[in-house]
């Protein structure tokens, strides 16, 4: 391995995680508020030309992928380009890596096997343990994430899954799960805007076996999603009870959790400006 144990990334409590690349003048706002990270969605290429110009934007901004995809980025140019990033903006731009979902993949082949293989490679070329997570949501890749990285990366969990997570791997390991927010205090169409990202992930088999160890039934998870299950994984109200139903990660073990804004980018700096004061952030002047 790359180095003898990992360290947790110090990306702050909460971060935001948007699908695909904001601007650097987005990153810098981002920053400004007090939030500690960015994670970029969407399977980023393997270059990851994207992060240089939101750390050239920001001076303490930690950028992360959320995640790399195993299968469309091909391990030793990933590596390639975290040492390029590493050499320009030391110590700020950390490697998520997942398999991805077997439905989206028509390559997908034994995915445990496909990390592990990926994984080392990665050290081989010298990427740190604690410069990378893995997504993780079952046991046995939270394992696997304990192991041979910083941490985990859980994507569309609740509160009870930090939990559970954090019994698994131990305190010593990083733990920073996405959660959706919809601030709106109409219930209604909270849930229906919740309902419109959530829905592709009701067909995937990872997601949905996870929703089922953590209690929710066949009804919870068949399309469009019930209730419950949309409350569970979007969070929305006013700023106060989304930042309450936030800290319910933190109090569950979480070191930071990674706040996604549905709704569109126009959404994204509104929402996270009306949160930070409630989250107990900072801003900058």
């Amino acid at each position: 391995m790359s180095d003898t144990f990992a360290l947790k990334p110090e990306l702050g409590r909460y971060a935001a995680w948007t699908f695909g690349s904001p601007t650097p003048q987005q990153a810098a706002e981002i920053e400004r508020l007090g939030y500690g990270a960015i994670w970029v969605g969407g399977s980023p290429a393997a270059d990851l030309a994207f992060v240089e110009p939101l750390l050239a934007a920001t001076s303490t901004l930690q950028v992360a992928t959320g995640i790399v995809n195993v299968w469309s980025a091909p391990a030793h140019q990933v590596a390639e380009s975290y040492h390029r990033i590493e050499a320009a903006y030391p110590n700020r731009f950390v490697l998520g890596v997942g398999v991805g979902h077997p439905e989206a993949t028509a390559e997908y082949r034994s995915p445990y096997t496909a990390l592990t293989d990926y994984l080392d490679v990665l050290d081989e070329a010298g990427v740190p343990t604690s410069r990378r997570v893995l997504a993780a949501l079952g046991p046995k890749v939270l394992k696997l994430a304990a192991e041979r990285s910083a941490g985990a990366h859980p994507y569309l969990t609740t509160p009870e899954h930090t939990a559970s997570a954090r019994e698994q791997v131990g305190p010593s390991v990083f733990l920073a799960p996405e959660h959706k927010v919809v601030l709106s205090t109409d219930a209604s169409a909270a849930r229906e805007t919740g309902r419109e990202a959530v829905d592709f992930y009701l067909r995937l088999s990872n997601y949905v076996n996870n929703w089922h160890r953590l209690g929710f039934d066949d009804s919870d998870v068949r399309s469009p999603g019930s209730d419950a299950l949309i409350d569970a994984v979007v969070a929305h109200g006013t700023a106060d009870q989304i930042a309450a139903r936030l800290d319910e990660h933190l109090q569950a073990g979480a070191d930071q959790v990674a706040i996604q804004v549905l709704g569109g980018w126009e959404n994204l700096l509104p929402t996270l400006t009306a949160l930070a004061g409630p989250l107990g952030l900072t801003p900058r002047d």
